[in-house]
């Protein structure tokens, strides 16, 4: 039987990444401290009880899919920016990009009764058209509550990044991301997964936020799920993760549809927050 390798908070992040890139997958136990935890829950509960359950069978008929998190949930603004998660996606997908982006922030709750996902690599979002060696997109899936092989554990294949198109996948080369609340799952935008069967009486919940290269198209609509007059308040940091940067020379840049008098009518999306580009960040021009 397959298996995750699981890493602690403190562990060497080179080993991490080799054996993400090895696996397209790996575990880091404990990395959200109960404290955070109680404060993610705490926020989120509303929204997540609200939410109607899934349409179809892929995204899970007794499942549902809280989305909007930066703008729902300060706490959940500390998960995108942990320093760890950052750093390792940063490092595995700056090698295709200037930048990184946010993807999608969601809470993926899998209840009692639902059964597999069917196996997929998030990759084809973007309808097969990212070319084969580049790696678009770096996942993440924290426990909000334990993950356990009765509950729906995300299932992984490791090693199928690097695998053949039409090779599946046989029982022995499946494994589940079980893990205790408040561990994360790291997965590539290659590697085979899907959730998992909730054969419990409880919920498996877990919040999947993920980035991806800043020349693509994001799942998520960040501008829509977190616009300017509630992003205009965040950190910076956050605010570039979220889209409101130029993602390279002429990425990104809108202009005002109300001002007539601007000096110029191509502008950073920064501009829209009411502050300047960081850094030197230049705009179009002849």
């Amino acid at each position: 039987m397959a298996e995750l390798v699981t890493f602690d908070p403190d562990h060497d992040l080179d080993e991490v990444l080799t054996a993400f890139h090895r696996d397209g997958a790996v575990i880091i136990r404990g990395l959200m401290g109960v404290e955070l935890q109680e404060r993610v829950a705490q926020e989120l509960e509303p929204w997540v009880s609200a939410t109607p359950a899934g349409r179809d069978d892929f995204v899970g008929r007794l499942t549902t899919r809280t989305g909007a998190l930066v703008a729902r949930s300060p706490a959940c603004r500390e998960l995108v920016m942990h320093e760890t998660v950052l750093d390792l996606a940063r490092r595995f997908l700056l090698q295709f990009s200037n930048k990184i982006q946010l993807h999608l922030t969601q809470v993926i709750n899998i209840t009692p009764g639902q059964g597999t996902q069917p196996l997929h690599q998030d990759r084809l979002a973007w309808g097969g058209y990212v070319p084969d060696g580049i790696e678009p997109q770096f996942n993440t899936m924290w426990a909000l509550t334990d993950f356990t092989n009765e509950n729906g554990a995300t299932r992984i294949v490791p090693g199928s990044p690097h695998w053949d198109k039409d090779r599946r996948a046989t029982d022995d080369e499946k494994t589940q991301a079980v893990m205790d609340a408040g561990s994360v799952l790291l997965y590539s935008g290659s590697v085979t997964h899907g959730g998992g069967e909730n054969r419990s009486s409880h919920d498996r919940t877990g919040i999947n936020i993920t980035y991806c290269l800043s020349w693509l198209r994001t799942e998520e609509n960040n501008y829509l799920s977190c616009p300017p007059d509630i992003a205009k308040d965040l950190d910076p940091g956050l605010q570039e993760l979220l889209g409101y940067t130029m993602g390279n020379y002429a990425l990104g840049y809108y202009s005002d549809p109300h001002g007539m008098n601007a000096k110029t009518d191509v502008l950073a999306p920064e501009y829209a927050l009411g502050r300047s580009p960081r850094g030197d960040e230049k705009l179009l021009g002849n």
